[in-house]
């Protein structure tokens, strides 16, 4: 097994995964605040880091028929959310290559 590479963020509001407190994405990238995940509020964002994908897989969600894949912390494999792979609905294409990060699995460090 190979040694794992963690990229570390910079700036003042970083959020973390909340198993491992590896970092995960940056305030600044956030786009919508807006979001429903499984567990509650979700945040999107245009980058995340220190991830891995699962499988592409066709999901229902509040917003129609969505392929995503489920991300997860590359540190302690810990689910953190979602990305759109493809969007069905001309409305949703947006979404498409971007993350949903649910809160519950996140830390705040800079707030």
């Amino acid at each position: 097994m190979g040694r794992l590479f963690i990229e570390s963020l910079n700036g003042p509001k970083i959020f973390k995964c909340k198993c491992c407190k590896v970092d995960s994405a940056s305030h600044d990238d956030i786009i919508s605040k807006d979001f429903q995940g499984r567990f509650g509020r979700a945040y999107l964002f245009k980058n995340v880091v220190n991830i891995s994908l699962g499988p592409n897989e066709d999901r229902h969600l509040i917003s129609g028929l969505h392929t995503v894949n489920d991300i997860y912390c590359s540190s302690c494999q810990q689910i953190l959310g979602w990305r759109y792979e493809k969007a069905y609905e001309e409305s949703e294409k947006y979404k498409e290559g971007l993350f949903i990060l649910e809160k519950e699995r996140m830390l705040k460090e800079g707030w």
